[in-house]
């Protein structure tokens, strides 16, 4: 019985425990603060099932003519100088028998925070869900209940207006999400 307590403990999801990384990046900061969008440093997210991780070169292209000196970021510095990339820990891992994939999820309309949580309140980041298989099923049963406009994937404020099974279901035709292929074992487990 315990080893199923502790299974859904924190210890075990790192669910609210932050990753430590090469530089102590605040989402926060960068999204809430500055307004810049998941896309400006998760460029692939559109065209891949990797998020990506942005290059050193990004960091640099405002860190080059603000904050340049801050010893915070000298691991930034030194990998733009020794042409290496900072080595990030990554905060989701899905399973070896899962597959994943980020373009399919914000194509077809489901944001950002449905996954991740509240990012842009993130001043360290850490995993907001555990993901389990529960998790994902859930959307996939009833994607009407997640689905937003395209337009708002990336909205991390965006809100589901009151009629959201019915808009929902209508985003879900719109965008021609075929809810039998969603159940299908295969589209997760390949």
């Amino acid at each position: 019985m315990f080893w199923l307590f502790f299974k859904w403990t924190p210890w075990e999801t790192e669910v609210n425990v932050p990753q430590e990384q090469p530089v102590p990046f605040s989402h926060q900061h960068h999204v809430s603060g500055l307004g810049i969008d998941c896309r400006f440093c998760h460029s692939t997210v559109t065209q891949a099932a990797y998020a990506g991780m942005p290059p050193t070169h990004t960091c640099m292209t405002c860190h080059s003519q603000i904050w340049t000196e801050a010893p915070v970021l000298k691991p930034v510095r030194d990998s733009l100088i020794q042409n290496k990339p900072l080595i990030w820990n990554q905060v989701y891992r899905v399973p070896k028998f899962v597959y994943f994939n980020h373009s399919i999820h914000v194509n077809k309309g489901i944001g950002c925070v449905s996954c991740h949580g509240p990012i842009d309140k993130m001043p360290i980041t850490w995993k907001a869900n555990p993901l389990y298989m529960r998790d994902c099923l859930a959307c996939h049963r009833h994607p009407e209940e997640y689905i937003r406009p395209r337009s708002e994937v990336f909205n991390t404020h965006w809100k589901t207006p009151p009629n959201q099974l019915e808009f929902g279901a209508a985003l879900v035709a719109d965008y021609h999400i075929p809810k039998a292929r969603l159940m299908d074992c295969y589209t997760c487990h390949r």
